[in-house]
């Protein structure tokens, strides 16, 4: 019987010779990831057991339904793997139910809406520019178009604190059927009880957008909002969860049955059964004991990254992180807008995104900061040292920009640095 490692490369051989353009591109990807390192915050390398079911015969199977409710036939096995990733899920995150099927964030986030809402009804969440998600109501996203988002915002001269008493205001005043919370670029970590007092208060569903910090919450390093009575919760399955690209859906019984179709038949056709494996095989990984442990690094290499940018002057949205992740103030720190500071990065093997800041003066293309998150960075075994290396590398190369010496000298650091942290899977 033929190996997964013999096959694998059995299959890598035939596509060099069967498509040598899309391999040439997939090799040139692995060593990006390889000399380089990762400080986006929504990315990680998953598992290489990950790996194997997304290039699995898994990919060849239709099963549009639920387990033991398809529509078509021949799905023993894929009821199987549905049944433990959802049992998984709830052991984990401590809920009642979960639908693993949504095929990412932005989908999973829509079925929620539309189990619940009608085009025209409000959602309380967070602004874009202060951490919001596009699918949390921005003006361009089609659920921003669909459904009245009202906002609100943080406090950045209060090192980024949400202040509650005007969320409930808020609420008062517009009468929101959901109350989300949540973000993509929100360093800190957020009181779900008080966010549950405001739903109460005005009759609204409570809702969690946790994508970020699902590996992190699941590793009971930060606050899980199924603790505070939340009625809803949605998070990805890659970023801090290590997963593969994803999403799920977690909500108490009562919700059950309007989740489950609106995902099916409601917003999707066959789930991604290839995808669904992954996230099995992900929550499996994740209910064992190390999962704490990783969750803890990845929070501490966050605050020393945050402090050894402090310690050379750079401004932090917030001032800090309580969570993986950190947005730098470009333009303050270095008189540069986040694309030049991505860009500029990139030419050191550093990945970052170029990130808005609260209120942001300047265009998404071209804003006033920079994201930048320690999972990846965790997952290949770097530590709290590397972190003040890393600091190092980011300040200098900012401020040492135009010097093509120095440009040079710091791309040959990092990829030697590198050298000693291999990448899953690779």
């Amino acid at each position: 019987m033929e190996t997964n490692g013999s096959a694998e490369a059995r299959n890598r051989q035939l596509l060099s010779q069967s498509d040598p353009d899309v391999y040439a591109a997939m090799v040139g990807e692995e060593d990006r990831q390889r000399i380089g390192i990762e400080l986006i915050p929504s990315e990680n390398y998953t598992w290489p057991e990950v790996l194997a079911t997304n290039g699995s015969v898994f990919t060849n199977k239709y099963a549009e339904g639920y387990p033991g409710r398809r529509y078509y036939g021949g799905n023993e096995y894929t009821d199987q793997i549905e049944r433990l990733a959802r049992k998984r899920a709830k052991e984990l995150f401590r809920c009642e139910h979960a639908n693993v099927q949504p095929l990412s964030g932005s989908p999973m986030n829509q079925a929620v809406y539309l189990a619940y809402m009608k085009p025209g009804d409000t959602i309380l969440g967070m602004d874009l520019s202060h951490g919001g998600h596009l699918t949390h109501g921005a003006p361009v996203s089609h659920m921003g178009k669909i459904f009245d988002f009202v906002r609100y915002k943080t406090h950045p001269d209060q090192q980024g604190r949400i202040d509650m008493d005007e969320v409930m205001k808020i609420a008062k005043e517009t009468r929101p059927k959901i109350v989300l919370c949540g973000y993509t670029s929100y360093p800190r970590d957020l009181d779900y009880a008080a966010f549950k007092e405001v739903a109460d208060e005005v009759g609204a569903l409570t809702m969690a957008d946790i994508s970020h910090i699902g590996g992190l919450v699941a590793a009971d390093v930060l606050r899980n909002p199924f603790d505070a009575g939340f009625d809803l919760v949605t998070t990805t399955t890659h970023k801090s969860l290590r997963g593969p690209r994803g999403g799920m859906v977690l909500c108490r019984k009562p919700f059950r049955k309007e989740i489950d179709a609106s995902v099916f038949p409601g917003l999707q056709g066959g789930p991604h059964m290839n995808q669904v494996a992954g996230v099995a095989v992900t929550l499996g990984k994740a209910l064992q004991p190390e999962w704490k442990d990783y969750g803890r690094a990845i929070l501490r290499n966050a605050k020393v990254l945050a402090e050894g940018l402090l310690e050379r002057g750079g401004v932090l949205v917030t001032g800090g992180t309580d969570n993986h992740m950190l947005v730098l103030d470009t333009v303050e720190t270095y008189g540069i807008d986040g694309k030049l500071a991505e860009e500029t990065l990139d030419r050191v093997g550093i990945t970052t995104n170029k990130q808005i800041t609260p209120d942001d003066p300047n265009p998404p293309l071209r804003p006033s900061g920079i994201r930048i998150g320690t999972p990846a960075a965790t997952t290949r075994g770097m530590g709290e040292d590397d972190m003040a290396r890393l600091a190092g590398w980011i300040d200098r190369t900012l401020r040492e920009r135009e010097s093509e010496a120095a440009i040079e000298e710091i791309a040959r650091e990092v990829r030697s640095f590198c050298e000693g942290f291999p990448v899953p899977g690779l």
